[in-house]
């Protein structure tokens, strides 16, 4: 624990301006903390430390934190007490100055689950004011929590090696394997051979080509090669070729899971009308149609010109499919003012979320239900706050592991008219 008399406790009482970047202090381990941190306290401020388990007894190493901060980040230097769920990373590049990729490969696969599901019971309760009861559900095909990535982007050292950046560093640590890589990544030769000319290289895994791909950046978007995914939940089934560079998501059973969840929760009946908004390359939106027919309408709306292109494509032989380019918060405005009505809306905004303007216009075109699919707790939270204030509250709350090893999780939440 903290010694208060200790001679740096006085040094740091003294001098209120002193670095403390690269003290070492013994600590016990707190609560997890959004973004792959457990909390300690040390010289009056709060420490974010990664590396150890809420119950432990460790020595810290603090890593930043500029005198003023309202809090310090930190490091395990020395597991002095571990945690029952600790075991040893199955990745010799994890951990403290390595990679940081992933945030838990020192905790048990079940016990990362929990800490990722009081990640969110902790930030509803803190940013909407919500009592929630949610456990976080592995997917499918990632049994052992690796294997799992099917997108990786490795950086490129001084001397053209491949790896992957140490926690908030711009550093390149060469590596051999990437255990959460699927192995076909592995297996191009990626981490074999030198990239002399390259800044970083993505790899793709696509479950609809015979091999992953390779695509050394910079390069244009023109000139990157196009894959085909397929998604398949057992009632619906589709395919879509998309730029290798463009955004699908990461883990093999994600887009059938969320589809099959929000379909059945969301429940679209023919002749609907229904948005997909933040739609990509037309996943939400694809789904959505076959269940709504040719006697209802869907509107697709994605600001992004990569995923525009690529919707297009994907959804060019169904008319009762409009898509639009542009800001979502810019397309909703002017059909808010127009009176439009939708019966179904389904989120999928980036990491911070759709925010305040946002949600109040979709609560603005009266919906029956609203599926959020949201990549950060936090921003969940704020929204779902935001959507209380318009009068809507939450139906329906899963968690979903897509990201094993790391800190981040996948949430469905399905809002409604409040009584």
């Amino acid at each position: 624990m903290i010694d208060p008399s200790s001679d740096l406790s006085h040094a740091v009482d003294d001098d209120p301006q002193a670095s403390l970047v690269d003290t070492q202090f013994e600590a016990q381990i707190g609560k997890v903390a959004h973004g792959g941190h457990c909390v300690t306290r040390y010289a009056g401020r709060v420490v974010f430390v990664r590396h150890a388990l809420p119950g432990e007894t460790v020595r810290v190493r603090i890593t930043a934190g500029a005198p003023g901060d309202r809090f310090l980040l930190g490091d395990v230097v020395e597991v002095l007490e571990p945690s029952e769920h600790r075991v040893v990373p199955p990745c010799r590049f994890a951990g403290p100055g390595k990679c940081g990729g992933c945030d838990w490969q020192h905790a048990e696969l079940t016990y990362q689950r929990e800490l990722k599901a009081a990640v969110v019971v902790e930030q509803l309760k803190r940013l909407a004011g919500l009592d929630v009861d949610v456990e976080v559900e592995p997917l499918p095909s990632a049994d052992e929590g690796i294997r799992w990535r099917t997108r990786t982007e490795f950086a490129i050292d001084g001397a053209g090696a491949a790896g992957l950046h140490p926690h908030h560093s711009h550093d390149v640590i060469p590596i051999n394997d990437c255990l959460i890589s699927t192995t076909r990544i592995i297996e191009t030769g990626v981490l074999d051979r030198r990239w002399p000319r390259a800044t970083s290289v993505d790899v793709v895994d696509a479950s609809g080509e015979a091999h992953a791909v390779a695509v050394a950046l910079p390069q244009g978007d023109s000139t990157a090669p196009y894959v085909t995914e397929r998604v398949d939940t057992g009632t619906w089934a589709a395919e879509f070729r998309l730029s290798a560079r463009g955004f699908w998501q990461v883990h093999p059973g994600a887009a059938a899971t969320y589809v099959a969840h929000v379909l059945r929760e969301l429940a679209p009946a023919p002749g609907e009308r229904a948005m997909d908004l933040y739609a990509g390359v037309g996943l939400f939106a694809l789904a959505l149609a076959d269940a709504v027919g040719p006697e209802g309408a869907v509107l697709a709306v994605e600001s992004d010109a990569r995923a525009v292109r690529d919707a297009k494509s994907n959804l060019r032989h169904r008319e009762e499919i409009e898509l639009r380019r542009g800001k979502v918060d810019r397309v909703l405005k002017p059909l808010v003012r127009q009176g439009i009505h939708a019966d179904l809306v389904v989120l999928d905004p980036p990491r911070t979320g759709a925010g305040k303007s946002v949600i109040k216009d979709v609560a603005a075109l009266g919906p029956r239900a609203i599926a959020y699919v949201a990549c950060d707790p936090a921003a969940l939270a704020r929204d779902v706050a935001y959507a209380r204030d318009a009068g809507y509250g939450i139906r329906s709350l899963r968690a979903f592991d897509a990201f094993p090893m790391t800190h981040h999780v996948e949430c469905i939440a399905v809002l409604e008219p409040l009584a």
